[in-house]
């Protein structure tokens, strides 16, 4: 009777100190300038912290909680390779200066209109290749033309807005939708007819917004500096990279292979095409380029998705659904709920939930409920810097303040986080 009384005790006891412990981390990196200390650590020490307690909780049958881990790690493996792989083609891209293809297309100097020009780019892009992948290639334009880090705040945060609005009317935009897609959820034609028009407000509103923050007639300080002699090879680096990135897709449907598979084939050509366009020219190789890559931004990302993972193995996320389903009611209101709550936990847990939640016998193909899910969990993540792939590669790359994004982007997310949505119930 006392072991069970201490197990009962410790089931109970441990998914409490778990919730404290991420609550306490998350402030953390809320205030790492503050504190003066990395974000990345912080989430490194509260992932292993909230498996060390699962490990406890399963004690003495830790096999179990490896299990679990094992498992967990495999799919966050594939984000991360997946996202070294597009790091680096992006980059290999922009060491040959082959982003100045695409910027000899932009000719506006007035800041407004380079706005709208950078978020549209940035909004069907996106839905190509994929938000995450896109806001690497976008936040390097963004650099070219603006060198001023402060100055580009407002672009930047305008970049993930965009490319998460772009991927969320994609099957291959987002990973959401890219879940929902393979699993048969939604089909690819009515998921774009249904949530084409709802992203796009999604994205406009507070486009339309961060348009009245910059002062009409304002200049871009930097595009005379553009004019630069482009390196050997430039050319072909930007297509092969091009076609590199849109083949990860086609790939994965010719094959079957994951996406990370895809990457990995195209950073491969690119490597040996580089090598062999280059015997002497040491900077312009693979090796010199992966120095250049931001290590620490995708040991956050492993932190990040440890730490979730870890909350949905306790079954935290899973029940905090279903509370919301039962006591809500309403499931719209529960998909738009969890779309603001995929803006604090990663959305890949949260769609695994709904899609657990909701029996696909009763929700067939193209159901209200998985064309909402796709949206709430695909444009709700821009509401903070952390709530997606796009904003936490931003954050990493652009150094942004988690507190800085909240005053400035997640008041006007909202609005049109919340328009998209009216226009969807009121198109159904």
């Amino acid at each position: 009777m006392i072991l069970n009384s201490i197990y009962m005790d410790k089931n109970m006891l441990i998914p409490i100190i778990m919730v404290f412990v991420f609550l306490a981390g998350y402030l953390a990196m809320i205030l790492e300038h503050k504190i003066s200390v990395n974000k990345s650590a912080t989430a490194l020490i509260t992932a292993v912290v909230c498996w060390v307690l699962i490990s406890v909780q399963n004690f003495p049958h830790v096999e179990a909680a490896l299990g679990h881990l094992n498992g967990h790690l495999a799919d966050i493996s594939q984000v991360l390779i997946f996202l070294l792989g597009a790091m680096t083609i992006v980059e290999l891209i922009n060491v040959y200066d082959g982003f100045r293809f695409i910027t000899n297309f932009i000719v506006t100097k007035d800041k407004r209109i380079f706005l709208w020009v950078i978020s549209l780019i940035t909004f069907f892009v996106s839905a190509l290749l994929d938000n995450m992948t896109t806001s690497i290639i976008m936040i390097l334009l963004l650099r070219r033309f603006i060198e001023d880090k402060k100055e580009r705040l407002v672009f930047a945060c305008m970049i993930v807005v965009a490319a998460n609005a772009g991927g969320a009317w994609s099957p291959i935009g987002d990973v959401t939708t890219t879940m929902l897609w393979i699993d048969n959820r939604v089909s690819s034609f009515k998921l774009i007819s249904t949530l084409f028009v709802p992203s796009v407000i999604s994205a406009v509103v507070p486009l339309l917004i961060f348009s009245r923050s910059i002062n009409k007639g304002e200049t871009l300080p930097s595009v005379a500096s553009l004019n630069k002699p482009s390196k050997p090879g430039s050319k072909r680096v930007l297509i092969i990279g091009i076609i590199a990135l849109i083949f990860v897709p086609v790939l994965r449907d010719l094959t079957g292979l994951p996406p990370y598979m895809g990457m990995i084939l195209g950073l491969g050509v690119m490597w040996m095409l580089t090598d062999l366009i280059h015997q002497e020219r040491h900077y312009l190789k693979v090796p010199h380029v992966l120095a250049k890559i931001d290590i620490s931004s995708v040991l956050f990302f492993l932190g990040i998705l440890l730490v979730v993972s870890a909350l949905e193995t306790i079954g935290l996320l899973g029940q905090l659904a279903q509370w919301m389903d039962v006591h809500w009611r309403n499931k719209d209101a529960v998909l738009a709920g969890l779309g603001i709550l995929s803006s604090i936990i990663d959305n890949v847990p949260l769609t695994a939930s709904v899609m657990g939640m909701y029996d696909s016998t009763i929700y067939p193909i193209d159901s209200r409920i998985w064309e909402m899910a796709a949206y709430c969990l695909g444009t709700g993540g821009s509401l903070l810097i952390i709530g997606s792939a796009a904003g936490v590669v931003v954050m990493g790359m652009e150094n942004i303040k988690f507190s800085t994004y909240f005053k400035k982007a997640t008041f006007p997310v909202l609005i049109g986080y919340v328009s998209g949505l009216a226009f969807l119930l009121w198109a159904y």
